[in-house]
């Protein structure tokens, strides 16, 4: 290469190089951009717009508030001419000539970045005025053919964003004479597509939404961008980061769920930024100042553990004079179960209202009745909907949802071991149930913050200001097209109003109601399978898990081993159950309920199978006795399997005692299952091999000990009283 070549090289990159460094200079000064959008009203989609232009610090401009809107919906008519009118007039006031307007919509949009970029992207553009940009034609397809065609990307104007200098948009509004209820869409297209006009006011478009995102006809283009702490709207058509993103026409679902996230709303490094933020604490006030909140419970069909929800309700750490109640019962079954809270309870709190069955009122004509029982109640602050199969754990749930201070929230519950919630992430065409990418990781927890989402069910808060402003059909719940749940919800989103859902703390679950009988006295015995989590709640001894860490098992003679096992319940239920169905054994040798019909050592008793719980006892064996017996004989394993299991009962007058014997089993389980002292007087078990005896049965409490060969026992007469134990042999 030669000097003159080298110097010509040199002299290039310098000028480049101070090309670039002018460009970087001429970077338009972020005081000089003013945000303009339009609200005539304050909800929940204009809260988000404002909270992401907060965090970006826009400048903004609101038009149109305490105005009336004039045309019905921006999706139902083209509409929006009041827009252009508003704009117009705002304009007209604006002296300052070098300032740099961006007119957008606020409802359905969202900021993924700041002024810097965004301007920085409106200088490359190379125009004065810069037009959002979508791929759809609307309203008026016959104007298709007359839109310039672009290199790449899309061909259509939308007017739900565009940014310019301030005498060019001026100069382009000036042209409106229009009514409020013409379309702003057919205004400026007009404009865009008359190439004299196009060119006097220097507009463009955004085709590769590299400023603007529009989602209506895009939505597989856009995915979310994770990356250090940030989250943006990424295209993938035009491998652009668009600086605002906008929900147009039919995508409401789809800007709600990126707005769950953007800006920076959700990351993976800091989890919920937002989720503390406007906050409505209650710990200050004082009990009589707290809200007051109407439970409406619903309960439209037989449940599992209705006294346990009862119970529950009973243990919220709310005031109860400050908590109405509104029951529709809908099932006869449990009609004793709500009576007997009501008598027992009801008195506790502020007021109460019993819908019953007879009362032949279906569940949308209960649930409209009861969210106007809150309407027009002058005092109602809130309105909690849950219905019957929801087991809320947390006591200080309502707490919860109250302080997040939002329309409607819904706590996070789920069924055990199952992906089914209380919640929907997406919706499909028809309106029904499409899983989100996100729905997975909100249920196993591995997202945790406050969600926006399409739908909620079984149990929700419902601020009652929105009842009396927005939410004022009485019949939210009917529809020819929807069951009851599905129309509320349908309605909500309509409205264009938020729906919540938090799992920040663990709330509870929902009850499996699929396969519930109601023909036994205590029919939650038989809930093991369908719904174990609550079955143990319920029927588990409170000590249980604590047996090997605690070493609370007792041997009160050579292996023979002694731990807590069923709860007061669970020995009341199964010893009712037992005197429920009645039909004790003579305590004969003749037994044509065993195989080969004869026991040599009978007792009065009455067989597992005989209720047709064999199958659930088993299933206890395996779940609650087992492990036990393998930690106390080691190296024996058993799959707990049993041909006799049985509640025997021992009474003075009747058989008050049993004779030394073997069992046929590898092992023996003997539980007490009532008290010593209380309900009887005497028996007790002997093991005569050691002259050892357990005279103090405790209620609830297991004896584990070898059947065969070396424990030859007898049981020790009952001298008054009744007493009830529940035995099995196990691996006869």
């Amino acid at each position: 290469m030669t000097l003159s070549s080298l110097l010509l090289f040199v002299a290039f990159f310098v000028g480049v190089f101070f090309q670039l460094k002018k460009c970087e200079e001429q970077q338009l000064p972020e005081d000089k951009l003013l945000v303009v959008t339009i609200a005539t009203r304050e909800t929940d989609g204009f809260k988000r717009f404002l909270r992401s232009a907060k965090y970006f610090n826009y400048t903004v401009k609101v038009l149109g508030q305490g105005h009336k809107w004039k045309s019905d919906s921006y999706m139902a008519t083209p509409g929006g001419g009041q827009k252009v009118r508003l704009l117009k007039t705002a304009l007209e006031e604006l002296k300052i000539q070098d300032k740099i307007i961006l007119f957008i919509d606020s409802y359905d949009v969202l900021f993924a970045s700041g002024p810097k970029e965004l301007l920085k992207k409106f200088h490359q553009a190379g125009h004065k005025v810069v037009f959002s940009s979508e791929s759809l034609i609307w309203p008026d397809r016959h104007l298709e053919d007359k839109h310039p065609h672009v290199t790449e990307g899309n061909r259509f104007l939308d007017s739900g964003g565009f940014i310019g200098y301030l005498p060019n948009i001026k100069e382009m509004v000036a042209e409106w004479k229009g009514e409020d209820s013409d379309s702003d869409q057919v205004f400026f297209t007009k404009i865009y597509i008359d190439s004299t006009k196009r060119k006097s006011i220097n507009i463009t478009l955004d085709a590769r939404c590299r400023l603007f995102q529009n989602l209506h006809g895009a939505l597989d283009e856009v995915v979310l961008k994770f990356e250090d702490e940030r989250v943006r709207a990424r295209n993938l058509l035009y491998d652009t980061f668009p600086v605002i993103i906008h929900g147009n026409g039919p995508t409401k679902l789809q800007i709600n769920y990126l707005g769950n996230y953007i800006p920076n709303t959700w990351t993976f490094e800091t989890g919920c930024t937002a989720c503390h933020e406007e906050l409505r604490p209650l710990k200050a006030l004082k009990e009589n100042d707290y809200p007051l909140v109407l439970i409406g419970i619903f309960i439209q069909q037989p449940t599992p553990f209705v006294t346990v929800f009862f119970e529950r309700l009973l243990k919220l750490q709310y005031p109860k004079n400050r908590l109405k109640l509104f029951i529709y019962n809908q099932e006869a079954y449990h009609m004793h179960h709500v009576s007997s809270f009501l008598q027992d309870y009801g008195s506790l709190y502020r007021d109460f209202r019993f819908i019953e069955s007879e009362e032949n009122m279906d569940t949308a004509a209960s649930r409209n009745l009861a969210f106007d029982t809150c309407r027009k109640d002058k005092d109602c602050d809130y309105f909690f909907s849950v219905d019957i199969e929801v087991v809320i754990m947390n006591k200080n749930t309502l707490n919860i949802l109250i302080e997040q201070n939002l329309s409607i929230v819904a706590p996070m519950v789920t069924r055990a071991g199952r992906l089914w919630s209380n919640f929907w992430g997406a919706l499909s065409v028809d309106g029904y149930y499409a899983r989100s990418e996100d729905y997975v990781d909100i249920v196993q927890g591995r997202r945790v913050g406050v969600w926006n989402v399409p739908y909620v069910s079984s149990v929700y808060l419902v601020k009652a200001s929105l009842l009396r402003t927005e939410l004022t059909d009485y019949k939210l719940f009917n529809s020819h097209n929807f069951d009851p749940d599905m129309a509320y919800c349908h309605t909500i989103r309509d409205k264009g109003i938020f729906m919540h859902l938090t799992n920040m703390h663990s709330f509870g679950h929902i009850l499996s109601t699929e396969n519930y009988q109601t023909t036994h006295l205590h029919n939650d015995l038989w809930q093991i399978f369908e719904n174990p989590q609550d079955w143990r709640d319920r029927y588990i001894h409170e000590n249980y898990t604590h047996i090997i860490k605690d070493k609370l098992i007792e041997t009160p003679c050579p292996d023979v081993y002694w731990f807590p096992v069923f709860s007061d319940i669970a020995c009341n239920h199964l010893v009712e159950e037992m005197e429920y169905f009645g039909k004790w054994s003579g305590g004969r040798n003749v037994d044509p309920r065993i195989q080969g019909g004869y026991e040599n050592v009978p007792t009065v008793d009455i067989h597992m199978n005989q209720i047709n719980f064999e199958k659930e006892w088993h299933k206890f064996l395996l779940e609650y006795i087992a492990p036990i017996t393998e930690k106390m004989y080691p190296g024996y394993y058993t799959k707990a399997q049993f041909d006799l299991a049985f509640v025997v009962r021992y009474k003075p007058d009747e058989q008050p005692s049993l004779k030394p014997h073997h069992d046929a089993s590898t092992f023996t389980i003997n539980i007490a299952l009532n008290q010593l002292g209380l309900d009887y007087q005497g028996g007790g078990c002997r093991f005569l091999r050691y002259d050892c005896s357990i005279q103090a049965p405790r209620k609830g409490w297991a004896l584990l000990h070898p059947g065969r060969l070396t424990h030859y026992h007898e049981g020790l007469p009952t001298t008054t009283g009744i007493r009830y134990i529940a035995v099995s042999f196990v691996d006869p």
